[in-house]
């Protein structure tokens, strides 16, 4: 998982008007100006009449997300589409742009994706004292914090993403990996006081940072955040333990197969995914972090010579798995990643190929993992049960029309049993 993350330095702060969550500040050099035309440029935003604050106007009521899918539930016979999710572990907009330039990807893909917000990229770096991590002193953090420029500048995204159908989890706050502390080490008590922390920071931002004028976030986060991923797939055990308490609906802390998922307690197994690792006899996780450290190791900017290849390494191997899910079992497929440009950049060249190839094909969805959760709530059970009875790539030997029609289809023409043909 990521460990470092950098945000680009500034002060120029846009006011935007609270009730229309969109453009309308203004600055005396005509800084307030742009920004209105770039927000007029972007969706529309929630009706004016739903806007309720809630506690400093950080964030706010603004009704139902738009652009959420009604889930249905799957008529018998029918094939389930091919669901993909990508992912995004600590998700912040700094120098790179990588997340405005995502949610374009998306836009232009019909794709929605899930963004795991890390709390302290909501807390100036003057205010780190206000974390307390579990097993740490104050105002410690494995990933730093920010400021006030990367504040709004992510806060902007996270309200343009969620407007456009996406979804805000959580990634936490410190990343704090390995022993000495670390996420693999903590109590259940420990969990739910970093959960109850990255909340706050995301109800409290205007007043930590001091941006009192900019629009809210138009959601209750408390109903809004449903979901998270463990920084390094550490401490699941205890986490999930904590997320079901919490009423959490689904954790992607696990490593599995590409199979569908199953409900435990309550609580949605959706484990990240190993897929095809091409050039190699053995499998990878459907993560840009893990085939870096097969490529390059813990370096992060390896030989440039090899930025092409290890790229479309991942690109092929995500692509692999798409195609042995889309034409076998149909189980969703996981897909996470970080906001760097490790080795170049090559796995968000990757990722993008991978978006553009697969999300516009018949019967895939691209999805967040609020939609997929919605739309496995919205099946029969049984039907869900039969499903995870088909192995990674492997399509049901009579069809789906006779593998989920709850009753045997006829034998075909010609072979023992079949109704005899009329003369």
């Amino acid at each position: 998982m990521a460990a470092t993350h950098s945000f680009a330095t500034g002060t120029v702060i846009v006011a935007v008007c609270v009730a229309s969550l969109a453009g309308c500040g203004t600055g005396t050099d005509g800084a307030g100006e742009r920004a209105r035309d770039q927000e007029r440029a972007e969706p529309a935003p929630a009706p004016k009449n739903v806007v309720r604050l809630i506690g400093d106007g950080s964030t706010a009521y603004t009704g139902a997300q738009p652009r959420l899918p009604r889930p249905e539930r799957l008529k018998p016979g029918e094939k389930p589409p091919q669901f993909v999710v990508f992912s995004w572990d600590g998700a912040g907009e700094d120098g790179q742009k990588l997340f405005s330039h995502f949610r374009e990807v998306a836009r232009e893909n019909n794709a929605t994706m899930t963004y795991f917000l890390s709390g302290v990229y909501l807390l100036p770096e003057e205010k780190r004292g206000l974390y307390h991590p579990p097993r740490h002193p104050p105002g410690r953090s494995a990933i730093g914090f920010n400021d006030r420029q990367g504040i709004a500048d992510t806060v902007r995204q996270l309200r343009l993403a969620w407007l456009e159908g996406n979804e805000v989890g959580t990634h936490f706050n410190g990343h704090f990996c390995g022993s000495g502390g670390g996420v693999g080490e903590w109590s259940v008590a420990d969990w739910k006081d970093e959960i109850a922390q990255a909340k706050r920071f995301v109800k409290t931002w205007r007043t930590n940072s001091g941006i009192g004028n900019a629009a809210p976030l138009p959601f209750d986060y408390d109903k809004e955040l449903i979901g998270a991923r463990t920084p390094c797939l550490e401490g699941r055990k205890n986490f999930t333990k904590a997320a079901r308490d919490l009423g959490f609906r689904y954790d992607t802390s696990g490593v599995g197969d590409q199979v569908w998922p199953r409900r435990e307690k309550g609580l949605w197994d959706l484990p990240m995914q190993l897929v095809p690792f091409p050039g190699h006899s053995y499998e990878q996780l459907a993560m840009d972090y893990n085939f870096m450290v097969s490529q390059s190791g813990t370096t992060t900017q390896g030989d440039p010579a090899k930025h092409d290849l290890w790229g479309d390494q991942m690109r092929d191997g995500l692509l692999q798995g798409f195609e042995r899910a889309y034409e076998g079992n149909r189980a969703p497929l996981i897909i996470g990643n970080h906001f760097e440009s490790w080795n170049g950049g090559t796995y968000m060249r990757a990722v993008e190929e991978v978006v553009e190839a697969v999300c516009n094909k018949p019967d895939v969805r691209c999805v967040s993992f609020r939609q997929l959760v919605d739309w496995l709530d919205a099946q029969d059970p049984a039907t869900l049960a039969k499903l995870r009875t088909l192995g990674v790539g492997e399509a049901p030997g009579q069809g789906w029309k006779s593998f989920l029609s709850g009753s045997p289809a006829p034998a075909p023409k010609g072979v023992p049993g079949a109704p005899a043909e009329k003369g």
